[in-house]
């Protein structure tokens, strides 16, 4: 068994903010600091899937939007395939879907937005199906450690009914904040999912 030693104190942690924009995702910020930037795009021209944005924004305890946070999400690609190694399943990968991005909120609007493609069902533990779902992970200042949440989609009624893990949620209000709300704007598809940090409506987050 490995023993503390008693003269070694607990390194300070440090918030991710203010400087989360020029840190991680400098191009935001006006900076050309990397030779390749991570993207908020997370789909080619010729990746298979409907088009959609996801769009909101994450609100403080005071009802604000923040204007510094930062955004990842992973998803499955269309056909339900995630574009990692450890996904074993038989289905051909896509290889034009990254099914990874980053984004940051806007200085000014506090708003967030990602384009991909609608992910399809993927299994989950103990094989049983998933609804499909878009894995969210959120830093900013005044969060010491990263939240994870799950989006869904409103429009798969049937299958959120189903899925093991909205089921887990007791309270059908508290299941509702995990629920990205379908429109169609200028013709495009959008969900709008926003994040609430504290209060009566707080999303949901996991414990991973």
């Amino acid at each position: 068994m490995v023993q503390a030693l008693p003269y070694l104190k607990e390194t300070a942690s440090q918030t991710a903010g203010p400087y989360v924009h020029i840190g991680l995702i400098p191009d935001m910020a006006g900076f050309d600091i990397f030779e390749k930037n991570f993207s908020s795009v997370l789909a080619g021209p010729d990746t298979a899937g409907e088009r959609i944005r996801i769009e909101g924004r994450v609100i403080d305890g005071a009802g604000a939007p923040l204007r510094d946070v930062l955004l990842e999400i992973w998803q499955a690609d269309a056909s339900g395939r995630y574009n990692h190694p450890a996904d074993g399943r038989t289905k051909p990968l896509e290889s034009t879907f990254r099914g990874w991005g980053r984004a940051g909120s806007h200085f000014e609007t506090g708003l967030y937005t990602f384009d991909t493609i609608k992910p399809g069902a993927v299994k989950g533990a103990g094989g049983a199906t998933q609804a499909p779902h878009i894995n969210v992970w959120i830093v900013a200042r005044g969060i010491n450690i990263g939240l994870c949440t799950r989006l869904y989609f409103s429009d798969e009624g049937a299958a959120n009914a189903a899925d093991p893990v909205l089921s887990l949620i007791d309270n059908p209000a508290r299941r509702d904040t995990l629920i990205a709300r379908r429109s169609i704007r200028d013709g495009q598809v959008v969900y709008t999912f926003d994040v609430i940090l504290q209060g009566d409506n707080e999303t949901v987050f996991f414990d991973v």
